[in-house]
């Protein structure tokens, strides 16, 4: 029997369904039963911008705090994703940016804008897992670490700018359109598994600000549609990407 290259990621990271749409990815703690996660996100520049820079405190840091997955809250590959499986900037931006001992961890990764620029089907290609196998992308999903649930959101298409206000970008909806059917399926998926979450601790995982004091402000359609239901369902923890600074003048 010759299992296929999803089957065998979703066997490994010990697939079951969860509610209507969300998938669910068990990841286990250390055996005293803590977990260290690393963050990072708006990261794939092939290695300009100070992202090898990062990537080697990055290593050193989680070494340090001996880190079980990292977390990438989008815009993966700059400045407009991947354009295909192929594409050397999965290289270029990843696994050879990241090789430090400590980040050869699983990487649970969603979509950024920037990541819709490009080959949206290409980031979450079971081949690219195949190419690095820390490499873990979905739009939406759920991974359970025992003392904690992250539920991993894919808020790209909730921006209406994105629809509306292109500015010469153009974006790869594959798998969204039609629209309203697709956000009003997620925030139903989103309420359902968090609702049927019995984790310590839930913490929601996306790209985009709700709430924000930099450039980008508020996301509107965030703070109306998403955050009355992570209100509801008593989630502890938002983590985003997003907005950042390029640095501070004294």
């Amino acid at each position: 029997m010759v299992l296929s290259p999803i089957l065998t990621v979703i066997m490994c990271l010990c697939f079951v369904l969860c509610g209507a749409e969300f998938q669910k990815f068990k990841h286990p703690v250390k055996p005293d039963g803590s977990l260290s996660v690393m963050v990072v996100g708006d990261w794939g520049r092939r290695g300009t911008n100070n992202q090898t820079e990062v990537a080697l405190q990055m290593g050193i840091i989680g070494e340090k705090l001996d880190i079980d997955f990292i977390i990438s809250t989008g815009d993966n590959f700059y400045d407009n994703g991947l354009t295909g499986i192929n594409d050397p900037a999965f290289d270029e931006s990843f696994s050879k940016i990241y090789t430090a001992p400590s980040l050869q961890k699983q990487w649970y990764t969603v979509l950024g804008n920037h990541d819709y620029r490009g080959d949206v089907l290409a980031q979450l290609s079971p081949i690219l897992t195949k190419r690095d196998k820390r490499w873990f992308c979905l739009r939406s999903y759920i991974v359970n670490a025992e003392i904690v649930e992250f539920f991993f959101v894919d808020t790209t298409p909730f921006q209406n700018k994105y629809f509306t206000e292109e500015e010469d970008h153009t974006y790869d909806w594959r798998g969204v359109l039609p629209r309203e059917e697709y956000i009003s399926n997620l925030l139903k998926d989103v309420d359902l598994a968090l609702k049927e979450s019995s984790a310590k601790w839930k913490i929601v995982v996306d790209h985009h600000t709700i709430r924000s004091a930099g450039h980008h402000g508020d996301t509107t359609e965030l703070v109306t549609q998403l955050l009355p239901i992570l209100h509801a369902n008593n989630v502890d923890l938002y983590v985003n990407g997003w907005w950042w600074l390029r640095g501070m003048e004294g």
